[in-house]
């Protein structure tokens, strides 16, 4: 009998070469310090509602269109500037499939998020990687230095995971002066723990989409969701290419009391950057190198035992994340700011698990 396995279709030629992305998909009990989640719980309005969904509102497509309303005026924009996805990888595969073709090219100041790379390689385009400068400094000169007429998009992470940096104001705009024919994308992901933004500049260009999501802050993770905001012009073809019922209905029914309750996000925002300053501290206490942050954490350089490190942290019930395959991250390791509670717990397991690695 012949080999089924070597009769079966192959995928194109694109997906062959596609970046591979492998994040634990099974048991992640413990403190949860790996994937930068509110290490809390949503707000209990949010619960409220779960509880009185019935079962007949389960039986109808989902209806985005009120809820992106909602949505686009807490933000000030209007209705068609603002598109709901299922989480921001959704939004960046939206916005790779919606601009990026052959003969196109992507710039990514690395390291940064790995989505971006993975979802512009199932494209035909070129992803050009520009490194960070020394202290992982965005390279600014070098991003403007890269910009081609072949540019189609270039994606800045602000703030930078997982650097936790943050890319100034000037230096977006002079990207988005030099590169008019190309898309430059603001994922603002961390938005809330940094508090700067540059919505403003979708009513004002017509080459800048933002994304947020409501994963972080609003500990909605669970629920998958996330939105671009664009110029209508731009809008129109992101549209044309995202399912018009990615996002599910338990997701659009529980926004609206998620962002309801500012009083819950802003008390959660508070803690984390109060744990976050008193992190660093302890962090500089134990003679612990680490990047200034503006996101919910921050990367810590342990060495050449950084996957040791990891795995005691692990055996401490503390989940902490090893950057080191990123570009230029070799020794570091990412660890989630929770609560001041939670991190104090992170520092007790940081101490035990370096003596027990040394």
């Amino acid at each position: 009998m012949r080999n089924a396995a070597s009769e079966a279709p192959q995928p194109r030629e694109t997906i062959r070469r596609m970046k591979e992305y492998h994040p634990p998909l099974g048991d992640r009990s413990g403190l949860r310090l790996d994937f930068n989640e509110n290490t809390v719980a949503c707000s209990p309005r949010v619960l409220d509602v779960l509880t009185q969904i019935s079962r007949s509102e389960l039986t109808m497509y989902p209806e985005r269109e009120g809820v992106e309303h909602l949505v686009a005026k807490e933000l000030g924009l209007q209705p068609t500037q603002v598109l709901l996805t299922n989480g921001v990888d959704e939004a960046i595969h939206v916005l790779c499939q919606t601009f990026l073709g052959a003969g196109d090219e992507i710039l990514l100041p690395v390291p940064t998020y790995s989505m971006y790379a993975v979802y512009a390689s199932a494209t035909d385009a070129k992803l050009i990687e520009v490194p960070a400068g020394p202290d992982f400094e965005f390279p600014c000169d070098s991003l403007l230095a890269k910009i081609s007429p072949a540019t189609k998009i270039i994606a800045i992470a602000n703030p930078n995971s997982p650097t936790g940096q943050s890319v100034t104001r000037d230096a977006i705009l002079k990207i988005v002066a030099a590169a008019p024919h190309a898309i430059v994308f603001i994922d603002e992901a961390y938005f809330h723990f940094y508090g700067h933004t540059v919505l403003d500049l979708i009513s004002q260009t017509k080459n800048v989409i933002i994304a947020r999501t409501f994963s972080k802050a609003y500990g909605l993770a669970g629920l998958r969701l996330g939105l671009l905001a664009a110029s209508e012009a731009s809008m129109q073809w992101l549209r044309r290419v995202i399912s018009p019922y990615s996002v599910n209905s338990l997701a659009l029914a529980c926004l609206p009391a998620a962002l309801e309750d500012r009083d819950y996000i802003d008390s959660y925002v508070k803690e984390v950057l109060a744990a976050r300053n008193e992190f660093t501290a302890a962090l500089e206490g134990m003679r612990i190198r680490y990047w200034p942050s503006d996101a919910n954490f921050v990367l810590t350089y342990i060495g050449s035992l950084h996957a040791e490190f990891a795995g005691a942290m692990h055996a401490r019930g503390v989940l902490v994340r090893d950057r080191s395959a990123d570009p230029g991250c070799d020794g570091w390791v990412r660890i989630t700011i929770g609560t001041r509670d939670q991190m104090r717990r992170a520092v007790e397991a940081m101490s035990e698990s370096l003596r027990e690695i040394e």
